[in-house]
């Protein structure tokens, strides 16, 4: 169906709803001698079938015009037909005295069914556009160019390649580039995930979107507009969404064959009473061919899948897990491999202080609290992870005084009138102490006085739920931007079973294309903004629901805790509500599989009499009954 705004959506779908309550009213009472009546149920009927049902229309025609047969194949054909034939009757009962069964309750109440699911698709896909606007607006507006010595403020758009540009502390770097001059820490987490800054130097690159936090520096502009790292991303992220086609809905799968099921069944229940009457006798013939129509008026089968969707949705919403896309139950039931970020999904996502090695002379708690008490005019992740743990530890924190930083190099201040200074130690160093750890050393007045081990924790429960979803069937695969030897590390620990280390987006993404071209079906869990283009590409993206905004927009389920044994109990809840969507689908084909024949007139030489109005009417409300007390059974769905 064509997509159309969500306001025109909802206003179909209000007066819909507001013209049902009379037809339902109009449709409980007995269909004969209904007199007026039968006029004012055409005055609410057309309305809605005409004007609320127009998007469905349009789709049946196209359906026709490509000989596709789809959900709204089927339902605009049922309406349809219950529609004309009701109004047919309403003539004949008023003109010549003879009263026909009115279905335009049927047909009615169906189009505002399929309108509300209609709305919560057009959600669904607004979400993705949101996204993209979120990283649009991540670049700044303007740069400060420095030509001839003199420095000006000009828009983001018009910086050329080649043009020197300063950025200052707390600002976003606008375009992609070398530093030439200058030393800060700059937060990259729009690309790795990953909360340490990285130490930015002459020589080093840095991107647009990313956020400078210390030092001031100029770089060389090398990429600008398009070309930039963060257009890239936008581009991803459009592209991935586009590129994931409309959900194949077991409901349309099996339109697909019972439209023109019914469609023959029709025809030849006409031909058969033409050929089995006198000839005199086409209006039986045409009466059992339109009830063969009417019967098919699918009004369970469009309660089917809205029912158990809005039962699932609340039920996870109570459960910690919000769909914000309902379509994303159907492929989460089915998933085969979960792809998950590490940096605030597996982890906390902030640095803790996880060792203390002081030298001689030195006590754990004196060594921390010196360090500490360094840190605490510092606005590094690292330094206020320290000043955390010294005061997690209730150790006094001396005053200091003196405070500098030099960017790429450390922190320094003086404290008890001893020069102190904290720095990141070398790799090599950490490595040894505790692999994946990032370590700092401290010294005083030059001499080395100990070190410090900062890691980012694995969750708590975190284990627990990996272990649950291998016990679901699910494959978990860990994509992070970390270093090889941190990826590698959580990993271990959580007994993963693949490991993608220093993957930037753009890799992201081409792991969950190759994975889908493989024909596995793919979850990917994360909540950075470098995760947006994969969550759009995956087939179902969940997203921690303490990330970022982006992440929060490209998914289609939250973790509204931020908990990853939430994601367990989202798999088990999109796997009873599709085994619930099936049952009701099947309590919908059987009813109209059972009535067909009744409706064609085959038991009316058994019975001697033709299928009573009543008797349809009151099936149709019993397979409907029969599907909404089924869907809300998923309300008392332990999780």
């Amino acid at each position: 169906m064509t997509p159309l705004a969500a306001s025109p959506l909802w206003r179909r779908f209000w007066v819909a709803g507001a013209l049902c309550v009379p037809l339902v009213a109009f449709g409980m009472r007995p269909l004969s001698g209904w007199g007026y009546a039968g006029w004012l149920q055409l005055a609410a009927a057309t309305p809605v079938f005409f004007w609320c049902g127009a998007p469905f229309l349009r789709s049946w025609w196209d359906s026709l015009r490509t000989r596709e047969a789809d959900m709204f194949t089927l339902i605009v054909t049922g309406t349809g037909a219950a529609y004309l034939y009701s109004a047919g009757a309403v003539a004949a009962g008023s003109f010549a005295g003879i009263f026909a069964p009115l279905y335009f309750e049927a047909a009615a109440v169906t189009t505002a069914v399929v309108l509300l699911g209609q709305i919560l698709e057009h959600n669904a896909r607004a979400h993705t556009r949101d996204a993209v606007e979120a990283l649009l607006r991540l670049a700044p507006p303007t740069a400060h160019r420095i030509r001839a010595g003199e420095e000006e403020d000009i828009p983001a758009s018009d910086v050329a390649i080649g043009d020197l540009l300063r950025v200052r502390p707390g600002e976003t770097v606008p375009v992609d580039g070398g530093v030439i001059d200058g030393q800060s820490d700059v937060d990259e987490s729009l690309l790795t995930g990953e909360p340490e800054p990285a130490d930015k130097r002459p020589g080093s690159r840095v991107s647009a979107g990313t956020l400078n936090r210390t030092g001031t520096f100029v770089f060389r502009a090398e990429r600008v507009g398009a070309d930039t790292l963060l257009a890239q991303i936008v581009r991803l992220m459009e592209t991935a969404a586009a590129e994931r086609a409309p959900l194949a809905r077991l409901a349309d799968r099996v339109a697909a064959w019972f439209t023109p099921a019914v469609l023959g069944a029709a025809a030849a229940t006409f031909a058969g009473w033409l050929w089995l009457a006198p000839a005199h006798r086409v209006g039986p013939a045409l009466e059992h061919a339109v009830a063969v129509l009417v019967i098919a008026c699918p009004c369970a089968l469009g309660l089917a899948t809205p029912l158990a969707l809005v039962a699932g949705v609340g039920r996870g919403a109570r459960a910690g897990v919000l769909v914000k896309d309902p379509a994303a139950l159907e492929p989460l039931a089915a998933a085969s491999v979960l792809l998950v970020d590490k940096t605030g999904t597996l982890t906390t996502g902030h640095p803790q202080v996880v060792a203390v090695r002081p030298g001689p002379n030195l006590t754990t708690g004196q060594l921390l609290a010196v360090a500490a008490a360094v840190e605490t005019a510092s606005e590094h992740p690292l330094g206020r992870a320290v000043v955390e743990a010294a005061r997690g530890r209730g150790l006094e924190i001396p005053a200091a005084a003196d405070f500098a930083a030099e960017p790429g190099s450390g922190v320094s201040a003086r404290v008890g009138g001893r020069l102190v200074r904290v720095g990141r130690a070398p790799d090599d160093d950490a490595e040894d102490t505790l692999p994946g750890a990032t370590l700092i050393a401290v010294a005083i007045d030059g001499e080395a006085a100990g070190t410090i081990a900062l890691a980012d924790p694995v969750k708590p429960g975190a284990a627990a739920a990996i272990a649950e979803l291998h016990g679901l069937g699910l494959k978990v695969t860990m994509l992070s931007g970390d270093r090889a030897a941190t990826a590698y590390g959580v990993a271990a620990q959580l007994e993963l079973d693949d490991v993608h280390a220093e993957v930037m987006p753009e890799r992201k993404l081409a792991i969950v294309r190759e994975l889908r071209q493989q024909g596995q079906r793919v979850v990917f869990a994360g909540d950075g903004l470098n995760d947006g283009p994969a969550l759009a590409a995956a087939e179902v993206g969940v997203a921690m629901g303490t990330g970022s905004d982006l992440a929060l927009q490209a998914a289609g389920v939250v973790l509204v805790g931020g908990e990853l044994p939430a994601l367990g109990r989202a798999v088990r809840l999109s796997r009873a509500v599709v085994r619930v969507i099936r049952q009701n689908l099947a309590f919908a084909f059987l009813y109209n599989l059972l009535g067909l024949p009744v409706a064609a007139g085959l038991l009316d030489p058994v019975t001697g009499r033709e299928l009573s109005p009543v008797v349809a009417g009151a099936a149709m409300s019993l397979s409907s009954l029969c599907v909404v007390a089924n869907s809300l059974r998923l309300r008392r769905l332990k999780l």
